[in-house]
């Protein structure tokens, strides 16, 4: 099987070594991105639960240690957050937006290069289907009415697998890219939730003030 697949590489010609190279390159982003997302992505709730039960004793260093011992975007809002506890609505509010700013487009990094070999693949194999053709119009040239089969078949050979290696890239390409797209979402959406849920609570229960007080107190 090994010398099978050897063959149809070597008839493959220069194009689908270019298709081997590109497919490498994605493999390896999709590995460090899928590594990267999960590591960055936590129990969001349950986090924020006992950040707000460490608050809720007044332990608000501990709870910041917390933050800085949890990886991913969500802990670096809610430290942000934590950090200006003591501070007035919009000062929190720039601090978690410029924190959210920060993290979030690490999430997005390497994810679009994933996306463009996705799109650039079916262009290679297309590239190298013309050069079969090329090759078999070359070869058929020169051998002219007594061309054999053998002569035109490399051009095809190289026509057809190039064609195929275009494809067979592409699709899983675009699958994985749309994968970490939605892992990235996700994450997005939590970090939205825990800026706005951490904010709520500190400027409400945190400081003693119901959510329909009139005014922003401190605890005594």
């Amino acid at each position: 099987m090994a010398g099978i697949d050897l063959n149809l590489f070597a008839h493959g010609g220069p194009m689908i070594w270019v298709l081997l190279v590109l497919g490498f390159i994605a493999l390896m982003l999709f590995i460090e991105r899928m590594l990267f997302l999960h590591r960055g992505q936590i129990r969001t709730k349950a986090f924020l639960d006992g950040i707000k039960n460490i608050l809720g004793k007044r332990r608000l260093i501990e709870a910041l240690t917390v933050c800085e011992e949890t990886p991913g975007p969500v802990a670096a809002v809610v430290k942000a957050a934590l950090l200006h506890a003591d501070d007035d609505a919009e000062t929190m509010r720039f601090h978690v937006q410029e924190a959210a700013i920060v993290e979030l487009p690490a999430l997005e990094r390497r994810v679009h290069a994933i996306a463009a070999i996705g799109q650039v693949a079916p262009l290679v194999g297309l590239l190298g289907t013309v050069l079969g053709f090329v090759t078999t119009f070359v070869a058929y040239q020169k051998g002219g009415n007594y061309v054999s089969a053998t002569a035109l078949s490399a051009g095809l050979w190289q026509s057809l697998l190039a064609t195929a290696g275009g494809l067979m890239l592409a699709i899983p390409a675009h699958l994985g890219y749309h994968f970490l797209s939605g892992r990235v979402r996700a994450i997005v959406r939590d970090v939205e939730w825990s800026g706005n849920e951490i904010m709520k609570y500190l400027l409400t229960e945190y400081r003693g003030v119901s959510p329909g007080g009139g005014g922003v107190e401190k605890a005594k």
